[in-house]
This record gives C-alpha cells, sequence and structure tokens, in this order.
C-alpha cells in the first residue's frame, strides 16, 4: 500500500498535522476538565505535565540544533526564572504575588516550569516574528505578544491557584517588567543563531491564546 501524495510531494498525513492534532486534542481535554468543578483539581495538578508535553513538540519539530540554540534556551530559562526569584522574594519588577501548590516542586519558591514556562513563550513568539528583518522591532514584537498573553492568561492562573497576588489585585508593574524581560529574552534570540521556523509554533501560539480565552469564559472570571 503506498502513502497518499498530494501534489507537492508531502505525505498527505504529515508529521506537523499530526503534532497539531495532538495539540488540539490535549487543549480540548483541558479545557473541559479546568471547566467543570469536579474535574478541575485533577486537571489543575496536570498542568505542569502539559507543559512540559508543549516542550517536547516544540522540540521536536525544531530544526537549529546547534551550539547557539542551548545558550538561548538556558538564557531565556534563567532570565525568566531569575526575574520571577527577585518579584518572590522582593516585590520587585512584577509586584507581590506567591505560587499555589499547582505548578510542581519548586526551587527557592519558584516552580521550575516557570522557567519552562518563559522558553516556550520566548519561542514560540519569536519563530512567529522571525522573518521581520529588524532586531529591535522583532523584538518589540515578541514582547508585546508574551504580554498580551500574560494579560489574557493572569484571572486563569490566579483562579486556578497557579499564584496569587497581594491584595487580589494584578499591578500594572506585572506587564510591565514581563514585557521588559521578554524584551531582552528577543533580543538574545535574535542574535542567536540557530535555524528559527518552527512549523507548529504558530499553531500552539494561537491555541494557547483560544485556550486561555476560552476558559475567561467557561470559569466565569
Amino acid at each position: 500500500m503506498h502513502k497518499v501524495v498530494p501534489s507537492n510531494g508531502e505525505p498527505k498525513f504529515s508529521r506537523a498535522l499530526i503534532g497539531k492534532i495532538i495539540i488540539v486534542a490535549i487543549h480540548l481535554v483541558g479545557l473541559f476538565g479546568l471547566s467543570f468543578e469536579e474535574f478541575r483539581p485533577l486537571f489543575q495538578d496536570l498542568t505542569p505535565a502539559q507543559l512540559l508535553l508543549s516542550l517536547f513538540l516544540i522540540l521536536f519539530f525544531h530544526k537549529g540544533w546547534n551550539d547557539a540554540f542551548p545558550i538561548f534556551a538556558a538564557a531565556a530559562f534563567w532570565l525568566g526564572f531569575g526575574s520571577e526569584l527577585i518579584g518572590i522574594h522582593t516585590g520587585y519588577l512584577y509586584g507581590d504575588y506567591v505560587y499555589g501548590p499547582v505548578l510542581g516542586p519548586k526551587l527557592w519558591e519558584v516552580p521550575i516550569v516557570i522557567g519552562v514556562n518563559w522558553f516556550i513563550l520566548s519561542y514560540l513568539t519569536g519563530s512567529v516574528f522571525h522573518k521581520v528583518p529588524n532586531d529591535w522591532y522583532a523584538a518589540f514584537l515578541g514582547a508585546s505578544a508574551m504580554t498580551a498573553l500574560d494579560y489574557i492568561l493572569e484571572p486563569v492562573a490566579v483562579y486556578l491557584d497557579f499564584w496569587a497576588w497581594k491584595w487580589d489585585e494584578i499591578p500594572w508593574s506585572n506587564y510591565i517588567s514581563w514585557f521588559g524581560v521578554a524584551f531582552l529574552i528577543h533580543l538574545i534570540w535574535r542574535k542567536a543563531n540557530f535555524e528559527k521556523s518552527n512549523p507548529i509554533a504558530l499553531f500552539l501560539l494561537i491555541t494557547w491564546i483560544i485556550f486561555f480565552t476560552l476558559l475567561n469564559f467557561t470559569l466565569d472570571i
């Protein structure tokens, strides 16, 4: 039996298509589980696994495996994680907040997957704008996209006990500092010399935007 191959020479069911189906499936299941109170605690605890699965898919479809890529990955992880350490222990940058138990094991009171989240978001937004010719403008667009997603995500994260803000108010300093740290990471992304296109990056980013937007409605936040 031969594979069905369209005129462009690509298999009808490419690996990228399978990856996108997996992305849709896990987010639909997550949306269902988090939207119903009886299932919510289980799906809250599965949040780190969902992040790690997203990380796996990104790396599986990543093309630029050279010495520059792990340097960027480490920079994104530690700049993001380090900024969260400052925020948690000093109240500077983002404001006064604490992490709940939902996001898994912590290092110095910050969940380890938070560094993974910084990497994923900077990778996805960087890949989306990788064809923009000017580094500073591309970094601005990437940081703006990350900040916009954080704005959508914040109410959901607080409701699901990912983290909690003092006086239950999200300060504007959170978004300003988020943009600043994201902008720095995106400049490093632009300067790092590796292949930056990824066939699932835009799809996964849009899926996250839709996912958290719908959760804002289904949780009635």
